[in-house]
């Protein structure tokens, strides 16, 4: 018999612990025996939570897809090297773990959906579970739509191997993302406006909020983006943190809208601080990633890498550790010269010292208040070209980062306006899992609007494989999910 991609109910909940919520997640389930009162209900959200620290989530992957193809990263570690050099094949590692993750959350959120509802609890808190289940689903399907375009839509939680159960045709990626609409617009009905001091631990609504203006804006809908992202910074459940250097490391600080929580034990650690600084600090000294100061033959510089973009004498998000003036309040990178497989600028966002290696207690930021300011600038830029309630938004970052205010003679066009969005999103949210999906993002765009953005995904390809071949633009469908599902079919190219 077949091993199925997602496990039956009675593994459900099978997984590393979650140490976010006051009711720890039960190790088995079957719904014969669960979802009888309150606790259970509270234990079966826990799970779902629980999928966010995965190897295939954001314990690992979800960042090394996020930025490690892009022209922010660069490595000499095998391990991600398919990532860097956009090489992936079904069998990839980080190709298969963040699709088995992806539909391992999604099959816990399905049966809270399904079986929460008959629990006897107060409304008010099933209502609470039943829109955080609601989000958490809609996270997860979003992440696969962008990485793999469409997937199978498991609407109920998987409780046999029978093929014709496991064996679901992909759908459309606008039916995926129409499901993803849907979801969101349910949970934001559902869930709290705050949950006070649960605020960037659990979801509210303007979690769901900025999820739905990342959403939107993947979709091209500029004023549903800039309407969703404008309930976020209305709601002031968030504010900016006065330097680059209080958000680190995260620890559900007042910009946070949404992080995903980490102890720093065997059960509870993240893995990233590890993938990204020299040692020490982290603990395990082994090839990184770091930031690209040169192409791959080390002989020339890549045309778009960071350090072109960036202002490293007047921006506080980039640091030399130990050779900037004294007084500076920076925080972006340390510089290392070990070895060859390390030499240069390396990322310096996260840096506890782990307890164990491989598990910092860093937490990591999924959603943040200035993510939130430059949707909506971009968003109301594209819908309404530039304006004062855009560039408010656009400057809070850059005087933040220690830069001028610009004007609306700096930006008069729609075209600049977007170029500075595009450039502040890279710097302000770099090696935190947005690079790559902004270039996904701009990629589509130009194909409805041509040369709309100057860096897209397809530039990065064209520089690592010598043809900017659109099929990488997507991720093969692992070959497992093609030996488990046979109405399922690999995406061009693969």
């Amino acid at each position: 018999m077949k091993k199925t991609l997602i496990p039956v109910l009675a593994l459900m909940l099978l997984g590393t612990g979650c140490n976010i919520l006051d009711k720890d997640p039960l190790t088995t389930i079957a719904p014969a025996n669960f979802f009888k009162n309150a606790d259970d209900a509270e234990a079966s959200i826990t799970a779902v939570y629980d999928v966010l620290q995965f190897t295939g989530a954001y314990g690992q992957d979800m960042n090394v897809v996020g930025e490690m193809p892009s022209d922010n990263c660069t490595t000499t570690n095998n391990d991600v090297n398919a990532m860097e050099r956009i090489i992936w094949t079904p069998t990839t590692s980080q190709v298969n773990n963040v699709f088995r993750d992806m539909y391992i959350g999604i099959n816990r959120a399905n049966a809270v959906i399904k079986y929460v509802p008959g629990v006897d609890m107060p409304a008010e808190r099933r209502d609470q579970i039943l829109g955080e289940a609601r989000f958490l689903r809609a996270l997860f399907y979003f992440n696969l739509v962008r990485l793999y375009g469409g997937v199978s839509m498991r609407l109920e939680p998987v409780e046999s191997n029978a093929q014709e159960v496991v064996s679901v045709a992909r759908a459309t990626p606008e039916q995926v993302y129409a499901q993803i609409v849907d979801d969101l617009g349910q949970a934001e009905n559902l869930v709290a406006t705050s949950q006070g001091t649960l605020n960037g631990t659990r979801v509210n609504k303007p979690t769901v909020n900025a999820l739905q203006a990342k959403v939107y804006l993947t979709m091209r809908q500029w004023s549903d983006a800039a309407t969703a992202a404008n309930k976020v910074i209305t709601s002031n459940v968030a504010s900016l943190m006065a330097t680059p250097k209080a958000l680190y490391p995260p620890e559900n600080k007042g910009e946070s809208i949404f992080e995903v929580q980490f102890a720093g034990t065997a059960d509870g650690g993240f893995l990233l601080p590890d993938l990204v600084l020299p040692a020490p600090p982290a603990s395990y000294s082994f090839q990184k990633f770091n930031i690209p100061t040169l192409f791959r033959t080390g002989t020339s510089a890549q045309p778009t890498d960071l350090t072109s973009v960036v202002d490293t004498l007047n921006d506080l998000r980039w640091k030399y550790v130990g050779t900037t003036d004294a007084g500076r309040d920076h925080v972006s990178y340390v510089d290392s010269k070990r070895s060859g497989n390390d030499r240069g600028p390396f990322v310096y966002k996260w840096t506890s010292t782990p307890v164990q290696p491989f598990n910092s207690a860093d937490n990591y930021y999924l959603l943040r208040l200035a993510d939130v300011y430059l949707m909506f600038a971009e968003a109301s830029n594209e819908q309404n070209g530039p304006n004062a309630d855009a560039l408010g938004r656009l400057n809070s970052i850059r005087t933040r980062a220690g830069l001028p205010a610009l004007t609306l003679a700096n930006l008069g066009t729609k075209a600049a306006f977007r170029n500075e969005v595009d450039k502040q999103r890279r710097l302000e949210l770099a090696f935190e899992g947005e690079r790559w999906f902004d270039l996904l993002r701009y990629a589509r765009h130009n194909q409805a609007e041509a040369n709309a953005h100057a860096v897209t995904a397809l530039t990065i390809i064209q520089q690592q494989k010598g043809t900017a071949d659109a099929n990488f633009l997507l991720f093969p469908i692992p070959q497992s999910e093609l030996n488990n599902n046979v109405n399922t079919q690999q995406n061009p190219g693969f």
